[in-house]
């Protein structure tokens, strides 16, 4: 009977830890957690900062669903160390955990540019459950904020402390908001109904400093602009955590590089989710993450299942705004594409095509079809769709 051993709690790690207990249903599962929550949904933190939800909201595993599965969970576990030739982990605590497969999912950390001030107090990022519960507790007492990022964390963090009736200022180091996710015309659309609803945007700026003073906290810009808050959110992005490859010295480059397997070269350890890279590419991306777990714990229990990589995707909403932003989105506007946009109300819907197939969508505000659309850039099945189908109210996606 085999022993299985995931460590990390998030997506990568449930999702392997399903698909292990699917194929072998007598081996043991061993889970060790960093966190002392069980499995929540990242990308809802936002709105539990804004008190829009509370963690029961969006824990997606209780401990019922780990007892059902017969998954060994420890919390407020972390593992400091990993001994590939005696397959075994020892934690904090000096614990020691013995393996016959090991899934490393530890996932990511949140990137602090090195700039002055940027580990100040009163400054911040927002990656758990007790970075927003921090971020709750100083949006009490403040009035001012500066979101470093404009990005679809940062600007739903941002979203979160206007409803606690923060002022909120965004510096992005990009000319438009949501560089990833949106094009020229899309981000501009997305940027004038925020000011409307108060943001304040410094875009192309960079952050050069924070500074520390008796009555708050100053961002410095380069060029010299100065930006007042009493609390200031990091959204700089994810760096893979990679402390425990100081025992693997595993090859690293975006990450944890894997195979089509999700192997990492030493016999028996796989890797999955934000920690790793494959074919030169990181995703960090809630679904890369999900389908890269199910894989690995499918070949860790004995199958054999290919990682053909992860249409990109994010389906959300920004400040309220509905938006998917699926495939290759064009954003530099140079590709063949049909596009609708109504400013008045605050639309924009971009289908982008190569040779006659989907290979990329931009919707915002109007998310008609967007299931169908995705399914024809994952198949890449040629369709025929006109311009004038795309501005049709009525029309039936699913005929595409």
């Amino acid at each position: 009977m085999a022993t299985y051993l995931i460590i990390g709690n998030g997506v990568a790690g449930n999702a392997a830890a399903e698909s292990i207990r699917r194929i072998d249903p007598q081996g043991d599962i061993l889970l060790l957690a960093k966190e002392k929550y069980f499995f929540y949904y990242k990308p809802a933190l936002p709105e539990y900062i804004s008190g829009q939800k509370q963690v029961k909201d969006f824990t997606l595993h209780n401990e019922s669903w780990y007892e059902k599965n017969r998954i060994d969970l420890h919390l407020e576990t972390e593992v400091m160390e990993v001994d590939a030739g005696q397959k075994k982990v020892i934690t904090q605590k000096g614990e020691k955990y013995q393996y016959d497969k090991l899934l490393l999912a530890c996932g990511g950390n949140s990137f602090v540019p090195p700039f002055p001030g940027s580990q100040s107090p009163g400054v911040s990022t927002l990656r758990t459950i007790e970075d927003a519960e921090w971020i709750r507790q100083r949006a009490g007492v403040a009035r001012k904020a500066v979101v470093i990022g404009g990005g679809l964390l940062g600007l739903e963090a941002g979203s979160g402390l206007r409803r606690l009736g923060l002022e909120v200022s965004v510096v992005e180091f990009f000319p438009r908001l949501l560089p990833r996710q949106t094009d020229i015309t899309g981000s501009a659309i997305l940027q004038r109904q925020m000011e409307e609803m108060g943001f304040r945007f410094y875009l192309g700026a960079k952050t050069q400093e924070i500074i520390s003073a008796q009555e708050g906290l100053w961002v410095g810009l380069e060029g010299g602009k100065r930006l007042y808050a009493e609390m200031v959110l990091i959204s700089a992005g994810v760096r893979p955590e990679v402390s425990l490859n100081k025992f693997l010295n595993l090859p690293v480059d975006k990450g944890v590089k894997v195979d089509d397997w999700m192997q990492t070269g030493l016999e028996g350890i796989y890797a999955a989710g934000d920690l790793v890279e494959h074919k030169g590419r990181y995703y960090g991306i809630w679904p890369a993450a999900m389908e890269q777990g199910r894989i690995a714990g499918a070949n860790m229990a004995g199958q054999e299942v290919k990682y053909k990589g992860t249409v990109p995707s994010n389906t959300l909403k920004v400040a309220g705004i509905g938006l998917l932003a699926a495939g290759e989105i064009d954003p530099d506007e140079k590709k063949e594409a049909f596009v609708l946009k109504d400013e008045a109300k605050g639309t924009y819907r971009k289908i982008v095509f190569e040779n006659d197939v989907i290979i990329g969508v931009i919707l915002m505000g109007d998310l008609r079809g967007s299931d169908e659309i995705q399914k024809a850039i994952k198949n890449r099945k040629k369709i025929t769709l006109s311009q004038k189908d795309l501005a049709n109210p009525t029309f039936d996606f699913a005929h595409i």
